[in-house]
């Protein structure tokens, strides 16, 4: 009977190039996925899922401020891992993105991730399917009730992928690629290099027409796509309250996590997983639920913040009112503002104080 190797050879590869232009101002500043979520850069609960699973060698394939991912992460040593780093010069991809880290891998099994999923998947579990089905590649595949908005991929009842399938009125299943895959290292370096190539359009097409064995590992699992602000806001409160998994969470799990130097009247009321940042200030009678609020902010008494994302150093005046809203850095939000309904203020800007309504659509 063939043996497999345990999971701590098995090479770990995330994807973080992109530049998260859907969660802009954020962005501006930091790469997704070095975005503070629940307390801590968001990739650091990935790694620390990773690390859990037995993998220690990772590989992150980075582009967009790349300077910034081994400025936190270092060589890995110190979060219990090995890190790599290759830069994308271009765009390539998402296959593109997977071959150019192909000279780094050290084992012949690769797990792959998109570096903005937060995800509840058994990686164990994920590799067994891959190892017990004889894979090539094993897709992560997760169920949703409306899979219109997704490209589907149905498998047969061995568990092999048949098809992929692109958005569709009427699909033939709701389960959608999940963004985390097991490949196999010759099947990464059968990838063309150096030129654009998608593993959803070209590389798993292209498999299964060489009859390639792609299978797929269907689960129930807690998913969600981190690249919208409102998403955004979910995870991290997700993360606080244990809905999510994690073993980087800076705190206990609960309604609220409060970082290390915030300062929080006691009259304050701070619940539905929202996160103080480290040298926050919360007024007398404000009310913060389920936001996320960056290191250095200032809420001032009596207002109200609500599923928003509040940035580093931004002031939110007395009694304003925020709510759905991205508040970039070094904002100031004046006195009895309402900013509501899916607004975005760049950073710096200064809302001027008095009875004033913003709105996405203002």
């Amino acid at each position: 009977m063939a043996t497999h190797p345990p999971a701590e050879q098995v090479d770990a590869v995330i994807l973080v190039g992109g530049q998260g232009t859907r969660l802009r101002p954020l962005t501006l500043s930091a790469p997704k996925p070095m975005l503070p979520t629940a307390g801590v850069p968001f990739l650091e609960h990935l790694l620390s899922r990773i690390r859990a699973a037995g993998m220690t060698h990772v590989v992150l394939g980075t582009s967009y401020k790349a300077q910034t991912f081994a400025e936190y992460f270092g060589d890995g040593s110190s979060f219990g891992l090995d890190i790599d780093y290759v830069v994308e010069e271009v765009p390539l991809g998402t296959g593109g993105a997977i071959r150019n880290v192909a000279d780094r891998l050290r084992a012949d099994t690769a797990m792959i991730f998109n570096g903005d999923i937060l995800s509840g998947l058994d990686l164990t579990a994920l590799l067994t399917t891959h190892r017990t089905v004889g894979a090539d590649v094993t897709l992560h595949l997760v169920q949703v009730d409306d899979a219109r908005a997704f490209g589907c991929v149905p498998t047969d009842p061995a568990g092999r992928v048949t098809a992929f399938l692109e958005k569709s009125e009427q699909p033939p299943t709701n389960q959608i690629n999940a963004g985390c895959y097991v490949f196999e290292r010759s099947v990464i370096e059968q990838i063309p290099a150096g030129r654009v190539v998608s593993v959803e359009r070209e590389t798993f097409p292209g498999l299964l027409a060489a009859g390639a064995v792609v299978a797929g590992h269907v689960d129930s699992s807690y998913w969600l796509d981190l690249g919208t602000p409102s998403a955004f806001v979910t995870g991290s409160a997700d993360l606080v309250r244990g809905i999510a998994p994690t073993m980087a969470l800076p705190g206990p799990v609960g309604e609220s996590l409060v970082l290390d130097g915030a300062d929080v009247h006691p009259g304050a009321a701070i619940s539905g997983g929202t996160t103080i940042g480290r040298d926050t200030t919360v007024g007398e009678g404000a009310v913060v639920e389920r936001s996320v609020v960056f290191d250095g902010a200032r809420i001032g008494p009596g207002a109200r913040v609500t599923s928003s994302v509040i940035g580093a150093g931004a002031h939110v005046a007395a009694s304003a009112v925020v709510a759905n809203a991205v508040i970039g850095d070094r904002v100031v939000v004046g006195e009895n503002c309402e900013l509501v309904g899916g607004i975005r203020v760049w950073p710096g800007v200064e809302l001027p104080a008095g009875s004033v309504r913003f709105s996405a659509d203002s």
